[in-house]
């Protein structure tokens, strides 16, 4: 997964921060060994401020990987159908920054959910965006007593095994107070074989399902979608 420029910053800053605080950590070291004990000292509370900024960085650039920026209405998937059987489709999804997967899902229509997150206006001004990251992927029947007894297919497109921005939000609210809002949003279309959709996430914060082009529209209107 491609990194964003402020991704970049971040991991650079760390690395930098890193290196100052090696640095002094080798400077206290030999000033100890010199009997400098207030030069040691004070290379030593300088190799600990920047292994903190260090740690900071790095972790803060860890909870935002996997998101991505978010700046008025903007593309977050290109999905395709293809038929395989009754309520069955090989489903392709594309994302912008090259990302591509084939799954199968089960059911009449698809459902794509995301996760998002919105900074306060303070945050805002000092340039953060709204941020989403992909989360799964499933089929859904229109009946429901189908929905509850036929199998369901569910495939997650999130793949990160530690906790991300969303997730320590939800666990510990006070500690990122610049975060205005954590929540989920979910997209669903007809699933029609050859169907071509395109779905984007606004800066309000919701998923919107379209139609990628004409012949799709008019099997989703045949469809009664």
């Amino acid at each position: 997964m491609s990194l964003t420029p402020f991704l970049v910053a971040l991991f650079a800053f760390a690395a930098v921060c890193a290196l100052f605080a090696t640095g002094h950590g080798v400077h206290a070291r030999r000033r100890w060994r010199e009997r400098r004990r207030v030069a040691a000292t004070l290379r030593l509370a300088w190799c600990l401020v920047f292994l903190a900024l260090a740690l900071l960085g790095g972790v803060a650039g860890s909870l935002l990987v996997g998101y991505r920026r978010l700046a008025a209405e903007a593309p977050v998937a290109r999905i395709e159908a293809r038929a395989l059987g009754a309520q069955r489709y090989a489903v392709d999804i594309a994302t912008p920054d090259g990302e591509h997967r084939t799954v199968e899902l089960a059911g009449d229509d698809w459902q794509l959910d995301a996760r998002v997150i919105k900074w306060t206006p303070r945050a805002v001004m000092l340039g953060a965006q709204p941020l989403y990251r992909l989360e799964r992927i499933g089929g859904r029947y229109r009946d429901v007593a189908q929905e509850r007894s036929s199998a369901r297919t569910v495939v997650a497109l999130d793949d990160a095994r530690l906790p991300d921005l969303w997730t320590v939000k939800r666990a510990f609210p006070r500690w990122l107070p610049w975060v205005d809002a954590d929540y989920g949003s979910a997209a669903y279309l007809p699933l029609v074989d050859g169907g071509r959709y395109d779905v984007t996430l606004a800066a309000a914060g919701g998923l919107v399902a379209r139609p990628a082009d004409a012949a799709t529209a008019e099997k989703l209107r045949a469809d009664g979608g």
